[in-house]
């Protein structure tokens, strides 16, 4: 039983459907067109469902999803009036999307014609630059918290990954701030008492606890933030800055070494150098490599084809 729907789905479906499975036969190169075409389909579906989620409209995508599917079942069992009501209703919802969702769509078009294009579709800035701007935040909030000698924990991971630690803290996923770290380490907080581990450009989870240093060689002065510090950049890679609750001094721990009382300039460069410099530069370092070692082969392959072309 073909359902009503507000149009006539047996000629659509030999008109369109029927019409265009016999022309990719006739002509089987429109076959990569229709993977394109596609493609882009899915990537605008999967891009419009990243900026609705968790909106208002995400609602109301809900909403129609269960009047389509309750529209179907009136006419499955042949529910005349209802169905009449559920299709007239869906006829009207064009109109009343529009209107209700004004706001969003006229921000939506907005961005279409701005430098906003990518950050629309999800595409958001280089990572190298993100990451930069993420050390200015913890850079910041070290600072604030130095002012007022709040102590504070803040791991940041670099490419050997600490999922275990990040697991036994409390999760956060959310964006790095200067706020939102300061206000973690606020003293009598439910989260102020451990380690904030930075995963991914994410803060990804608060009161984490981090594996002691117990080398003799470690100054007796130091306190348990100091030890923890040291611990984790042993046994992984991660830079942890270390803010004292005695002193308000700021230390880095790097390596399983502790570089004591440095200055906000100083902070900030040994996090972009040991974050941001070196990772990228080899990262870049290789991606050249492989373009150079493609361009290589491509070279080898047309000398192959002069040659034989010569031969011939």
């Amino acid at each position: 039983m073909i359902i009503n729907l507000g149009m006539n789905w047996e000629n659509f479906y030999r008109d369109n459907i029927v019409a265009y499975i016999k022309s990719l036969q006739e002509n089987p190169l429109e076959l990569v067109t229709l993977v394109i075409d596609l493609a882009i389909v899915i990537f605008l579906v999967y891009c419009f469902f990243r900026v609705v989620k968790g909106s208002r409209a995400w609602q109301l995508i809900k909403g129609i999803v269960l009047l389509i599917v309750a529209t179907w079942v009136s006419g499955l069992f042949n529910l005349k009036i209802l169905n009449w009501i559920l299709t007239g209703i869906m006829n009207l919802g064009v109109i009343a999307i529009i209107v209700i969702f004004q706001p969003e769509l006229r921000r939506a078009l907005e961005q279409l014609g701005t430098n906003k294009l990518t950050k629309f579709f999800g595409i958001d800035k280089d990572i190298s630059t993100k990451t930069k701007e993420d050390i200015y935040k913890i850079v910041i909030a070290a600072t604030e918290l130095s002012k007022t000698k709040t102590g504070a924990l803040i791991v940041i991971e670099r490419d050997i990954k600490i999922q275990d630690i990040i697991a036994g803290g409390i999760p956060m996923n959310a964006d790095v701030s200067p706020q939102l770290l300061v206000n973690i380490f606020e003293p009598n907080t439910p989260l102020h008492d451990g380690a904030v581990v930075i995963s991914g450009n994410k803060i990804a989870a608060a009161a984490c606890v981090l594996p002691l240093a117990d080398d003799k060689d470690i100054a007796r002065e130091l306190g348990t933030r100091h030890r923890a510090a040291i611990g984790i950049s042993k046994e992984s890679d991660s830079i942890v800055v270390v803010v004292s609750e005695e002193t308000g001094k700021i230390s880095v721990a790097k390596d399983g070494t502790l570089i004591a009382d440095v200055r906000e300039d100083v902070l900030k460069k040994i996090l972009i150098s040991n974050v941001v410099t070196k990772r990228f530069a080899v990262e870049k370092k290789e991606r050249n490599h492989r373009v150079k070692a493609i361009r290589e082969k491509l070279k080898r392959e047309k000398k192959k084809i002069e040659k034989k072309e010569e031969k011939e």
